[in-house]
């Protein structure tokens, strides 16, 4: 784990030398420098292969850096869980190598009624006691501030998660793009549209870019290049509202928290007995949150500032407005939690990424060498690098 800091803000990548030169070839050609991308380079450099990256835009800024920089081990099930628990190594990994922050923080889930906490005990039972530990009320009163007297308010429990990683989503995919940029048999082509796609070559605005082996991995963008078998497994972009708050005095965990809604979302939680009762619970009394897709989470940045959102809306493309009530109802869910009445935000953005109601993952050969690698659920920074794995491993199964 890096102890390198960073600022709420993302850092420029600069282009020196990886626009340079002709394209040329690579053992390994990626397509897309988010984060499965930049796995897929980290993992190839580390098998000896050759690697280049080519980005259209002139740093990460798509889901990569939008998003709450948290590696939601735990949470997964089945097939997923497995490639999370492989993600997470890769993760620490990556971190090591390319300098940026990544903590072992866990994830802490509050419990704000007994159905909530019936679901962490039934996860307990399921998972172990090392995978899911059970909190008091003063326990997560104290992880998020609210310690002492009538603090704990209205908080039941809660678990921590402490599988579960924090990277700072704003520092991450940048470090490691510079990582592979640097690295002497790695290079990304920044500022680099893809014009086509066939087997051994990639065909861009600089050139073509010959390699042994094609992987396309531009997440919900996927139908720019490949409308076809984006229509065919049916991926929309899920746009989210998010923001960034200042954090209340006494807020210091690095853990993600997570709450009711978050264990509407995700299949660990939504498989216990105790889900369906939580479903009519916060519908019950939160109905209006569910309405907006709602996953109320926060994290915290290694500046103190806090992530928080966030909402989920699906389209085949992403309008650019957003309702000022959408902000209302999160920052305000998450000002009860935190136990403050209200939160100084100081930044409001638009993050999106690729969803598809047939399945979470979409792995297509489209012609001999040439692989599609999209994640198409909200898991992409979760998965990765466990995706990377198992693409050379040669574990990774096609989807259609």
């Amino acid at each position: 784990m890096s102890s390198s800091t960073a600022s709420a803000t993302t850092p420029a990548v600069s282009p020196s030398h990886d626009t340079a030169g002709a394209p040329g070839r690579s053992d390994v050609v990626i397509v897309g420098a988010g984060i499965v991308g930049l796995a897929h380079a980290f993992e190839a450099l580390g098998n000896g292969l050759s690697v280049t990256v080519v980005e259209r835009d002139r740093q990460p800024v798509g889901a990569s850096i939008r998003n709450f920089g948290h590696c939601c081990i735990t949470a997964q099930d089945g097939e997923l869980l497995g490639l999370a628990r492989r993600s997470r190594s890769g993760w620490l990994r990556a971190a090591a190598a390319a300098g940026f922050w990544a903590e072992e923080a866990g994830a802490l889930v509050v419990a704000r009624s007994e159905t909530e906490a019936a679901v962490l005990a039934e996860l307990r039972a399921d998972r172990g006691e090392d995978a899911v530990q059970l909190r008091t009320a003063a326990q997560t009163a104290e992880a998020l501030g609210r310690a002492g007297g009538e603090a704990a308010g209205n908080l039941v429990g809660g678990a921590l998660l402490p599988a579960d990683l924090r990277v700072n989503p704003r520092e991450a995919a940048p470090a490691l793009a510079r990582w592979v940029a640097e690295h002497p048999r790695g290079r990304v082509l920044w500022g680099t549209a893809v014009t086509g796609v066939e087997s051994g070559a990639v065909h861009t605005t600089r050139g073509p870019v010959q390699g042994d082996r094609i992987l396309v991995c531009v997440g919900h963008d996927l139908d720019y290049l490949f409308p076809d078998v984006a229509e065919e497994h049916e991926i929309e972009r899920c746009r989210l509202s998010m923001a960034r708050a200042e954090a209340p005095a006494g807020f210091r965990t690095n853990a993600a928290v997570l709450t009711a809604t978050s264990m509407l979302r995700y299949d660990a939680f939504t498989t216990q007995p105790s889900a369906a009762p939580l479903r009519s619970e916060v519908l019950g009394h939160s109905a209006e949150l569910l309405g907006i897709g709602a996953n109320v989470m926060f994290t915290r940045l290694p500046d103190g500032t806090l992530l928080v959102g966030d909402s989920h809306h699906y389209d085949a493309t992403t309008p650019p407005f957003v309702e000022e009530r959408t902000y209302e109802l999160l920052i305000a869910a998450v000002a009860r939690v935190l136990g403050v009445p209200d939160l100084r935000i100081l930044e409001r953005w638009q993050g999106v990424y690729a969803s598809s109601a047939r399945g979470p993952l979409l792995v297509r050969d489209l012609a001999p060498g040439v692989r599609a690698i999209s994640v198409t659920s909200g898991v992409g920074m979760t998965l990765s690098f466990g995706l990377a794995a198992a693409t050379f491993d040669g574990t990774l199964a096609a989807t259609d």
